[in-house]
């Protein structure tokens, strides 16, 4: 078995069994096109602490005439990561990219007979999508067997090609199998056979496995499956939910035999993301792809699908992890924003979640002024200034090497309750128990000046425990009613270097009385408790 596999699901192994976070981050789509281009890229990585990065490799380049294949760009990748010591998570931008076709190749593209595209209205191959600015769309079909077929060989082909050149050194610990997929426009394709196959009986098996998992269903989902038919088309027995759900099907059945045709050769870790529903219909969003609402289609359809991972750029960041750590699935966040919350994200998702990783998207640009079209796509709320700063990069590398520091620590506690974490974000959220002792830590406070808070605490043993904290007051309490009163025995700055802890600073008198953090700041506490 390689190392590079989801032990139970909560972290990935590297390095002959050393457990990874992917401290990551992602390339603009066409970065990673060029090595020459991506050379100061890596260096920034570097700078900022990462210990990975997410890049695109794309159908069109490896495969530009068919049964032609070029993996320089592959190679060209792989030996700059080495050179750079990180480890990479490839993104397959095969039949779809952004729900669209644009990464397929020209061969593909241009033979609309073998390689059908997606009717989003009937007996058109394109169209103008009246929900999304009227922006000129078109995407291959998801029941286009041909077209499976041949993305599925293309990506066996690589995968083929990794084994071969990573296997010893293992560089690639991750696939990404397309990106963002589904169909805008419609909530299904609307072709003859797409329409013939939705007028047909749903396959019992699947119908069975619904009707059998509705208590982590989205409420309108389960509604519809519980309303339904217990046989028949799939208008019967998903009634409103039908047309979602068929895509879903079909999507997920699609990426899940390029997938297992990669896993056959080379069964590295494999991952789907997504373009959040946000409350839309479906077809505003893409239809099909593996949002939250269809995660049980999608765990039904694609069991070559490790890991179910949001793009978020939405405000609600935290709901929206939430969601996506039902059924068993590991949080990976592949894609997020580049504002001043990306670090304190990062160590939520370490801390709360015990993430698989986490990577801004289009990290190059990390620290930049927000143009006004970044600032649409990213979310910002002219309310919360902390959504329209650009993250700091200096903060933003302290966050990456301290927790590359911990990893042992991190990853021994990931799956227990020994690691937690607050966020200025979940302001109700601010109190973390341990044992014997807990934390309360308050964000929102006259005496601090930041508003972008975060908190992760670790615990080493009975009384002793690891702080990450920045722009917060934290407050040790003792959660054993009898030894109520807790001292601070000890209170340290410090780092660690090659896993051994380094103080810097020995903490008493007033940084003791009030453990008020304005800059990132790792801590070793002691506590002592008694009657």
């Amino acid at each position: 078995m390689l190392n590079q596999v989801l032990q139970r699901k909560e972290h990935l192994l590297v390095d002959q069994g050393r457990p990874f976070i992917m401290l990551a981050g992602e390339v603009h789509n066409s970065s990673s096109s060029s090595a020459e281009y991506m050379e100061p890229i890596w260096e920034k990585a570097v700078k900022l602490g990462m210990n990975s990065l997410l890049l695109p490799v794309t159908w069109e380049m490896i495969e530009p005439e068919e049964g032609v294949f070029d993996f320089l760009i592959v190679d060209e990748l792989i030996a700059q990561a080495r050179r750079h010591e990180m480890k990479i998570g490839f993104l397959w931008f095969g039949a779809w990219k952004n729900a669209q076709c644009y990464y397929a190749p020209s061969w593909v593209k241009t033979d609309l007979e073998r390689f059908k595209r997606a009717e989003v209205e009937k007996g058109r191959n394109k169209t103008n999508l009246k929900d999304f600015h009227g922006m000129s769309y078109t995407t291959l079909s998801y029941l286009c067997e041909a077209t499976c077929m041949a993305d599925a060989l293309a990506f066996r082909e690589m995968m083929l090609h990794i084994k071969k050149v990573d296997e010893k050194e293992q560089t690639v610990i991750l696939i990404q199998v397309e990106n963002e997929p589904g169909l805008q426009g419609a909530a299904r394709e609307h072709s003859d056979a797409a329409d013939a196959l939705f007028e047909a009986n749903v396959p019992q098996p699947f119908v069975d496995y619904m009707i059998t998992h509705t208590g982590t269903m989205a409420p309108d989902v389960r509604q519809a499956v519980e309303n339904g038919a217990k046989s028949g088309n799939w208008q019967a027995v998903f009634g409103d939910a039908a047309e979602e759900v068929f895509s879903a099907y079909h999507v997920a059945s699609y990426i899940d035999k390029v997938a297992a045709a990669g896993k056959e050769i080379y069964p590295l870790p494999m991952m789907s993301n997504c373009w959040l529903d946000k409350g839309q219909k479906a077809g505003k969003y893409p239809s099909g792809g593996p949002v939250s609402r269809v995660m049980e289609v999608w765990k039904y359809c694609a069991p070559n699908v490790d890991v179910i991972a949001p793009d978020i750029y939405v405000q609600n960041f935290c709901g929206v992890c939430d969601e996506y750590v039902k059924m068993d699935n590991p949080l990976f966040i592949p894609e997020t924003a580049t504002h001043s919350y990306a670090g304190p994200r990062l160590v939520y998702v370490v801390g709360h979640y015990h993430a698989l990783g986490f990577a801004p998207f289009g990290f190059e640009d990390l620290g930049e002024p927000f143009t006004a079209i970044d600032s649409y796509l990213f979310g910002v709320d002219i309310s919360d200034p902390m959504l329209k700063t650009p993250q700091n990069i200096e903060e933003y590398a302290w966050y990456n090497k301290t927790l590359n520091s911990m990893m042992p620590l991190l990853t021994e506690k990931y799956g227990t309750s020994d690691l937690q974490a607050a966020i200025v974000e979940r302001p109700e959220q601010d109190t973390m128990v341990f044992g014997e002792y807990g934390f309360k830590v308050m964000m929102n406070l006259p005496i601090l000046t930041r508003k972008d808070g975060v908190c992760l605490v670790l615990k080493k043993t009975a009384d002793e425990f690891y702080l990450i904290a920045n722009g917060c007051a934290v407050f040790p309490f003792s959660a054993n009613p009898a030894k109520p009163n807790v001292d601070i025995l000890s209170l340290e700055e410090g780092r660690f270097e090659q896993g051994n802890w380094k103080m810097t600073r020995r903490l008493n008198g007033d940084e003791v009385a009030i453990m008020r953090y304005e800059k990132p700041t790792l801590l070793k506490i002691k506590l002592f408790g008694y009657q």
